[in-house]
């Protein structure tokens, strides 16, 4: 969690402006404009070589746009960028130094859990003069969150490697995530998307996690998973009925108001008539058969299924325990009466139009 006073706020105006006007980057300082201050190098330097050398290779156009994904079981957050065929490939994949809670979403102010779902970044959530050398406002709470009456504010991705709600990454890290945004943005693209899991959307890893009362939370987060997962093109998000909805269109000859999906699709409202973008749909829903049947599988073969634990302390890539020994809270320390395990994560409610929306998008 940040606090961001009005020196930041005038900041973030001017960089979106700068952003918007597809200004050079690289400089040392910026002529920004009477009263306006100067932005920081640290958020105009250029890509590492290395990293340049990789986008080429890569066949990466330094401007093109980006996607970010974010596991917190195996605190990873990967850099998708998108290629010359229009497609987002891998860039990089970056440990997480620090992430706060537990696995499950963010559901108010002051709990320290870092969010799970689908967040569009746009120029002004760039933090940078972060206290946290440099900072990515998520854009908690969205407007599934904002449905459910999930409340919370500032949540980054920072630097530092210190959290209480947010992802931390190392500073040499985030400058490299920064100036890959930036660029992003200078080539013109309003926003990109973060999507945040509690881990990454195998069979495996649900059905380990299968007691958990967040499990149709996570089955819905899956479904933009393999949209993306299935295609590498972003997938578009809207939501409505209080859930996500991924790669919606009209269904052809229906008469829905407005001239467009986006325009009729109201968070809290009943949903409209809709299908999922063809290119999508096909391979989508065949990841699903195929995990849906190893899933089914794991579960026959009575694959163990984790603890469910409440009061931990997030996480922390394996990676950085030497280097930061005292960062690392293991379940140990979090026990309160010395017993072995925590008391189990309260159920919680979620529309029983999650599991009939599920069971639709994957029926034959």
């Amino acid at each position: 969690m940040e606090l961001i006073g009005a020196t930041f706020a005038r900041a973030l105006v001017v960089f979106a402006a700068v952003a918007g006007a597809l200004a050079p980057v690289g400089w040392p300082t910026v002529c920004l404009g009477e009263g306006a201050p100067a932005l920081p190098e640290k958020a105009t330097r250029e890509l590492p070589a290395a990293l340049l050398s990789l986008l080429a290779q890569k066949e990466m156009p330094k401007h093109s746009p980006i996607l970010i994904r974010i596991f917190k079981e195996e605190a990873e957050l990967e850099l998708w960028k998108q290629t010359t065929t229009g497609r987002f490939e891998l860039l990089k994949v970056y440990p997480v130094c620090r992430w706060s809670g537990e696995i499950g979403p963010k559901l108010h102010e002051g709990d320290y859990q870092a969010p799970e779902g689908f967040y569009a970044v746009t120029p002004k959530l760039m933090n940078p003069n972060s206290s946290y050398y440099l900072a990515i406002n998520m854009g908690f709470p969205n407007a599934f969150d904002a449905a459910n009456d999930r409340d919370g504010s500032f949540i980054m991705i920072h630097g530092n490697c210190a959290s209480v709600g947010c992802y931390a990454m190392t500073d040499a890290q985030i400058g490299e995530i920064y100036a890959l945004a930036r660029d992003a943005f200078l080539g013109g693209r309003p926003a990109f998307q973060v999507q945040a899991y509690p881990f990454r959307m195998t069979p495996e890893n649900l059905a380990r996690h299968r007691t958990n009362p967040n499990m149709p939370f996570w089955q819905m987060l899956k479904i933009g998973n393999d949209h993306f997962e299935a295609t590498h093109f972003e997938p578009r998000v809207d939501v409505c009925d209080r859930r996500y909805v991924f790669d919606a269109r009209p269904v052809p000859g229906s008469s829905m108001p407005g001239s467009s999906a986006a325009a009729t699709f109201a968070p809290g409202g009943p949903c409209p008539a809709f299908v999922v973008e063809p290119k999508v749909a096909q391979p989508a829903l065949e990841k699903q058969r195929a995990d849906e049947a190893a899933y089914a599988q794991l579960v026959k073969d009575n694959i163990p299924a984790v603890p469910i634990h409440t009061g931990l302390d997030g996480g922390m890539n394996a990676v950085f325990h030497p280097p930061f020994p005292y960062s690392f809270i293991s379940l140990a320390n979090v026990l309160l009466d010395g017993s072995s395990e925590l008391p189990p994560f309260p159920p919680i409610p979620y529309l029983e139009s999650y599991r009939v929306m599920i069971g639709s998008m994957t029926a034959p």
